[in-house]
């Protein structure tokens, strides 16, 4: 697992966080896990995701805003790239561990776009927080779990998933 700091210059960061945060950008409902992986005891298992890239296409105007983060990670081929928003909640829920796929040829990758207490947890108990421009990129089999937030309004990622 590797984490970066600082991923991207500051100036494509500032406009990536001001039209994902802007009203014109689109969310849309999604459970979080499918129902096999579901905690029973988590009830807040939904979270909005906008799709940047899936099924071999471009699903996103805003596909372009990425290329600082593509030209960092240089992928050889896309399989998935997707935002996810998760809302403040009372206390951290952690929505249950997964993996993001079992070819043992992709990588995840996890961008976060604010800082907030969330954090993204593995099963060995490793956790990393959520800095703002901060990148972590691990093995898409490694089992984990994001988590909601309580000091923000929002905990804002991008899921990366690829071959390098």
């Amino acid at each position: 697992m590797q984490v970066y700091k600082n991923f991207i210059d500051q100036v494509r960061f500032d406009d990536l966080v001001a039209i994902m945060s802007s009203p014109q950008f689109a969310w849309y409902y999604n459970p979080v896990l499918d129902k096999e992986d579901l905690d029973p005891n988590v009830k807040q298992n939904f979270q909005f995701t906008h799709t940047f890239f899936n099924f071999n296409r471009v699903q996103s105007e805003y596909f372009d805003l990425l290329t600082p983060i593509f030209i960092k990670i240089k992928p050889i081929a896309l399989v998935r790239v997707k935002a996810n928003l998760l809302l403040n909640t009372d206390k951290i829920v952690e929505h249950g561990m997964h993996v993001d796929f079992k070819n043992p040829k992709v990588t995840t990758g996890i961008f976060y776009i604010n800082t907030n207490n969330g954090y993204t947890k593995f099963e060995n108990g490793k956790k990393i927080k959520s800095i703002q421009n901060q990148y972590i990129e691990f093995d898409s089999q490694l089992k984990h779990t994001g988590t909601s937030c309580t000091d923000a309004e929002k905990r804002l990622v991008i899921n990366f998933n690829y071959i390098k």
